[in-house]
């Protein structure tokens, strides 16, 4: 009487990781998505390890937790898992409210982002 099981969204070779409330914006975010895009999984790592951008972090911890989940749910092997997607999205806006001389008052908009990175084994 339950409700059916839903079907998987990732294919048999494929494992993903979802960061979600990620504090900036999302088109900060993607310059950094878009350096990992394509590469291998341990590339990407070293790659994201030594960008200068505050949010590589995050990313970088995500890409841990994708690789992670292919490792132990799914039983790939590591060696062979290339980023096939990182996709960037918008989030929640925080508006907020600052004062300015004369009575005034200016708005201030706080962006957060949602990341979703996909890896995929290769046939080497």
């Amino acid at each position: 009487m339950g409700q059916e099981k839903n079907a998987q969204k990732a294919a048999e070779n494929e494992a993903r990781a979802f960061a979600k409330q990620i504090k900036g914006s999302a088109q900060k975010l993607n310059l950094v998505a878009a350096l990992i895009r394509g590469k291998p999984a341990g590339r990407a790592l070293t790659d994201l390890r030594f960008c200068k951008r505050r949010v590589a972090g995050i990313v970088r911890k995500t890409l841990e937790s994708a690789v992670a989940n292919a490792e132990n749910n799914h039983g790939l092997d590591v060696d062979a898992l290339v980023v096939s997607q990182a996709t960037v999205g918008r989030a929640m806006t925080l508006k907020r409210f600052r004062c300015r001389a004369r009575g005034r008052g200016a708005r201030v908009h706080k962006h957060f982002s949602n990341l979703t990175i996909v890896v995929q084994e290769k046939d080497t």
